[in-house]
């Protein structure tokens, strides 16, 4: 069953064309990642998926919810960790899960959801007083108390020392394993490789490959390395010029 699908997505921003044609459908239960270099189109996507851009044309469905049409619907059935996040300087992390999990009908145990992100010793702590990964956990940590159907996470260890990257790796299977459905943007191939089902490599607003890891580094095609990586796959697919920029002028002689 798919509980997402996305048909000829576009997105302009004045003259610049964010995304061009993107089309994916995700799987009921999996971790399905999409990667890109900056400003492939990457975001834009995403933020169409949580109903905080309007499509210039195309299709999105989540859960068949239309995320316009049906946002307060979606907003119970879809967490949502952005790249970025704030919240008020004096809240404390404690403070800040309780407030989230009143919006939901049957949220998860904000006390064990702490726990589980590494941030029960800062349940008094101000938001102010957290380093910047203690915030990233947070944030995924609010992402996931409502108990949705469906996460998103946008660059998701951005900034987590590497036990701390791999501690919310294992969070995330946990989470799967609970029956939820993860849609994770990330710049980090490891973590790509480790995590996701399918990936969907983004560049210059249209999807170029869609695949498992697995599949996408055996078709690899690099020249210089005999035994590719995931991120050598990666960039093979993404290194050249995009076309929707316009060539520079030639200059007059």
């Amino acid at each position: 069953m798919n509980v997402i699908e996305v048909v000829n997505l576009r997105k302009r921003y004045g003259d610049h064309v964010a995304v061009a044609d993107v089309s994916f459908r995700v799987a009921e239960g999996e971790i399905f990642g999409i990667a890109g270099p900056n400003g492939a189109g990457k975001t834009t996507t995403v933020e169409c998926l949580e109903g905080l851009r309007k499509p210039d044309a195309g299709t999105v469905q989540v859960l068949g919810l239309d995320p316009q049409r049906d946002r307060d619907r979606l907003r119970r059935l879809v967490g949502i960790q952005l790249q970025e996040s704030q919240l008020q300087d004096r809240l404390r992390v404690g403070e800040a899960l309780k407030l989230f999990s009143s919006f939901y009908p049957r949220p998860a145990d904000w006390r064990q959801l702490m726990t589980d992100v590494g941030l029960a010793d800062k349940q008094n702590t101000a938001f102010a007083k957290l380093s910047g990964g203690q915030k990233q956990r947070l944030s995924i940590a609010l992402a996931l108390v409502g108990n949705p159907r469906i996460a998103i996470l946008d660059e998701l260890t951005t900034g987590l020392d590497p036990q701390a990257r791999r501690d919310t790796w294992s969070l995330i299977r946990a989470v799967r394993d609970r029956g939820v459905t993860v849609v994770l943007v990330t710049h980090f191939m490891d973590e790509a490789e480790r995590l996701c089902d399918r990936l969907a490599v983004i560049d210059a607003g249209r999807v170029v490959a869609l695949d498992t890891p697995a599949a996408l580094v055996a078709a690899a095609v690099v020249p210089d390395a005999a035994r590719p990586t995931l991120e050598d796959a990666v960039l093979a697919l993404t290194s050249h010029p995009s076309p929707l920029t316009d060539p520079a002028p030639k200059s007059e002689s």
